[in-house]
């Protein structure tokens, strides 16, 4: 497994970091190892797909796993308020860093991550798919 590190600063947004590096390094299948860091404020969607919460306040980030690929980004963050409760969600653009946030992506070698539309869902779901070099 390849890794990639990447350092984002104050004012980054998250997601849209995360798909760029996806886009720059080529990923076909990846995951987040590690994400440590924090932000200024957040946006993340409840499990309904409908709902968004805007977290108005200073937040460490405590988890951001999920999958990565130059497709597509299924992302899910919990986030450590100021007053040390925790909130959580699917990441949406507008999760804006603060200070930092320390990236460490795995490369999933022999895998590529695709996307189709499921009717059952409503949602393009992933797909992962073994390739042979």
């Amino acid at each position: 497994m390849r890794t990639i590190c990447k350092r984002l600063h104050r004012g980054d947004d998250l997601l849209l970091s995360v798909r760029a590096l996806a886009e720059q390094e080529h990923i076909k299948a990846g995951v987040v190892l590690s994400a440590v860091g924090c932000i200024l404020h957040g946006r993340v969607r409840d499990a309904s797909g409908v709902h968004l919460k805007t977290i108005d306040e200073h937040c460490e980030i405590v988890s951001l796993n999920g999958t990565v690929s130059e497709v597509r980004c299924h992302l899910h963050i919990a986030l450590s308020k100021e007053d040390l409760s925790t909130v959580g969600g699917h990441l949406v653009e507008g999760c804006i860093i603060n200070t930092t946030c320390e990236l460490v992506i795995g490369i999933l070698d022999g895998w590529q991550i695709g996307a189709k539309f499921d009717s059952e869902t409503g949602y393009d779901e992933l797909l992962f798919q073994e390739v042979t070099p």
